[in-house]
């Protein structure tokens, strides 16, 4: 005899979704997490968050940014993440009046050293440490960047790299993959899982309860201590740019004890880079222009090269034509 009715209810009530975060070997992690109902919604503060900028929190949302020109907004755990394996999920909302490209510029989630610094790269500081992932909705290279947008980048500095909205942090990007997600009437999530010194990101912006891949880099060192956050920014265009939740959950990973006892907070960000700019041990904190006395001083030795070769071609010139001279006596 086949199972009842409410014996198969009762199996797909119990059965874990696909991508699930609560599946079997992943731990909640209350205290890096956002969830409605947001404590203090309404009064300007969270406990556990600290918000900066325009930012606003309501019963269904924490808005980063309104659809409204040059607006910056941040929101930050207080809490530093010690876990050496751990998954973050995020549903996200990005949606406003601007059509085609007229809209702008995006957000961006982040685990890093600083927090609470409002900045240029999509409301938060350069020169970070740590991890930042963005999903930039504007493209401003338009001839010669081939990447769809919206488009989500990762993105790992130790503090040396400038983030690069001239050329959308092509230069920088580790890896990253087009997600069409803005102004759609569904939900959109992102689920970023770090271990084992492997960052994998995957995206649900299709309305299927699906993870597609987005991005899969082995080689990323992350050190613990840092923060989870996230922020946004708008310039002459805007969009709204809505965190709904933030989940994190540690990941039941079997180290060995040489792993347990190495002081993880000691390690300096760092990602294996292919294609792109590698992290330098010294900051460059901007690309300055040659000076004047630069520029002639590399005239001068370039001038100096060329005469010095001039003579020596002569020279040499002048002894293989005594040489062939020689030969007729």
């Amino acid at each position: 005899m086949g199972p009842s009715l409410m014996q198969l209810l009762l199996l797909l009530l119990l059965r874990p979704c696909a991508g699930d975060p609560g599946e079997l070997g992943e731990h909640y992690k209350r205290e890096h997490s956002l969830v409605k109902p947001y404590q203090g919604a309404g009064s300007g503060s969270m406990a556990l968050w600290d918000m900066a900028g325009s930012t606003m929190v309501t019963s269904q949302y924490v808005r980063l940014t309104p659809d409204q020109q040059s607006k910056q907004g941040a929101l930050w755990n207080r809490v530093p993440c010690y876990l050496l394996d751990w998954e973050l999920h995020v549903q996200f909302k990005v949606h406003g009046h601007g059509k085609k490209n007229l809209h702008g510029d995006g957000l961006a989630l982040w685990y890093t050293m600083d927090r609470m610094q409002l900045g240029s790269v999509f409301g938060s500081r350069d020169f970070f440490r740590g991890l930042g992932i963005f999903i930039d909705t504007y493209a401003n290279n338009l001839k010669d960047d081939t990447r769809v947008f919206p488009y989500i980048s990762v993105m790992v500095n130790n503090g040396s790299l400038r983030y690069e909205h001239e050329k959308d942090g092509s230069s920088t990007e580790v890896a990253g993959c087009a997600a069409a997600l803005r102004n759609v009437n569904h939900d959109t999530f992102l689920s970023v899982r770090y271990s084992a010194q492997r960052l994998t990101i995957k995206v649900d912006v299709d309305d299927k309860g699906e993870w597609r891949d987005c991005v899969d880099v082995p080689g990323v060192r992350l050190p613990t201590g840092y923060y989870f956050g996230a922020s946004s920014a708008t310039g002459d265009l805007s969009d709204n740019h809505d965190i709904v939740s933030m989940k994190v959950y540690e990941l039941s990973v079997e180290h060995t004890l040489e792993e347990m006892q190495f002081d993880w907070s000691s390690v300096e960000p760092s990602a294996e880079f292919p294609h792109h700019a590698r992290l330098s041990d010294e900051p460059s904190y901007r690309n300055e222009p040659l000076s004047g006395i630069k520029v002639f001083l590399l005239v001068f030795f370039g001038l100096i090269g060329i005469v010095i070769c001039a003579v020596v071609a002569v020279i040499v010139l002048q002894k293989r034509q005594e040489q062939s001279r020689k030969r007729f006596y």
